[in-house]
């Protein structure tokens, strides 16, 4: 059997192309409380292509669980003061997070 030489975007061209998106994309954190008290840390805006790295990414800085859903990164617990310096850290742009202060 033959071996492919060429698949796809070489991995370099890949890996810029996602860094790209991450500069134009819109992030919204905003934290619910949700039942028995809970609080937890939604993120919105995240690209789906992108999502699930970043979501591993940020359970694992955080210390916490979380899931994707529904277009929405999940955090359990209320980490709104500590996400814009992982976002920023992960390539995300300053000026394209947005933190909600109040506790819907």
């Amino acid at each position: 059997m033959k071996k492919k030489l060429f698949s796809g975007l070489p991995i370099d061209l890949e890996n810029t192309t996602k860094e790209i998106e991450k500069e134009f994309q819109k992030i919204i954190v905003r934290a619910e409380k949700r039942s028995y008290g809970k609080i937890v840390t939604i993120i919105e805006g995240v690209d789906p292509s992108i999502a699930k790295e970043t979501l591993k990414s940020l359970k694992q800085k955080l210390g916490c669980g979380g899931t994707y859903k529904d277009n929405l990164i999940e955090l359990q617990g209320d980490h709104r003061e500590k996400i814009k310096k992982l976002l920023l850290e992960l390539g995300f742009k300053e000026e394209n997070i947005e933190i909600s202060n109040e506790i819907e």
